[in-house]
């Protein structure tokens, strides 16, 4: 079960990389750099899988530890690769470790362990998608040797895949919400909903923010629903995405 401060780190992450996302190339370096401070990662990447092709292109951090042969390696089992069966072929979602398919001992007897994962030091794999459809997978994969990923950290990539989801579409496709609006939204929140939205992005409750601020709980509600119609949103995901969209402009 996620903590307060698991769902802390995660906006804080979140905001993080719309921050250095210029467009979708900038979103896939700052990625790679700040997950692993969210979910602990040897090996970081965004895996861009081209399903027809059976080519992929690679963002990694840090950059140095895939040589090219690496990737060629890695080429070579990409349609019976546990993941992209999952997330492509299957159109499964959210999280998924390599374990979750492959018992680790049964995996570890396999060619793909044997000739890449071995080769480059890793045991255990998770994968977030941020993007599927007939033609590509787009996944940020995490990667570590000795310890699997817990249920506690793919919950909490779960909890931010969404959000970097839509942020990357928006990107990719220049659709995204614009953040010159973002902005416009946001100066029009009053200094007290600016507080109130601060400790909603923060992962605070109602209650928690009602204590902080020194107010009753329906105030707070109130606070919200004036930003929710201001903001033009309906959750606080969203509320806090709009937060999110303002500073990367």
């Amino acid at each position: 079960m996620l903590r307060r401060a698991d769902l802390q780190r995660g906006f804080a992450t979140l905001g993080a990389v719309a921050e250095q996302s210029d467009d979708a190339e900038a979103f896939a370096r700052a990625g790679v750099r700040e997950l692993p401070a969210l979910v602990s990662s040897e090996l970081t990447t965004l895996s861009i899988c081209h399903l027809r092709s059976g080519r992929r292109d690679v963002v990694g951090f840090p950059d140095a530890r895939l040589s090219a042969q690496d990737r060629l390696c890695f080429d070579r089992f990409f349609a019976e690769h546990p993941l992209v069966s999952f997330h492509a072929g299957r159109r499964g979602r959210g999280a998924h470790r390599i374990s979750d398919s492959v018992p680790f001992a049964r995996f570890r007897e396999g060619a793909l362990y044997d000739e890449y994962y071995r080769r480059i030091g890793i045991d255990h794999v998770v994968a977030l998608p941020i993007l599927v459809d007939d033609d590509v997978l787009v996944s940020f994969v995490l990667n570590r040797k000795h310890r699997d990923f817990a249920d506690r950290e793919c919950e909490l990539l779960d909890r931010v895949g969404p959000l970097l989801s839509r942020l990357y579409r928006g990107l990719r496709t220049g659709t995204g919400p614009s953040p010159r609006g973002a902005n416009h939204a946001m100066r029009s929140l009053t200094p007290r909903e600016r507080e109130v939205h601060r400790w909603v992005a923060a992962g605070k409750t109602d209650r928690d923010i009602a204590v902080i601020l020194d107010c009753s709980h329906r105030t707070v509600q109130k606070h919200l629903q004036r930003i929710y119609e201001k903001l033009g949103v309906e959750t606080r995901t969203a509320a806090a995405m709009r937060g999110l969209d303002a500073q990367g402009s």
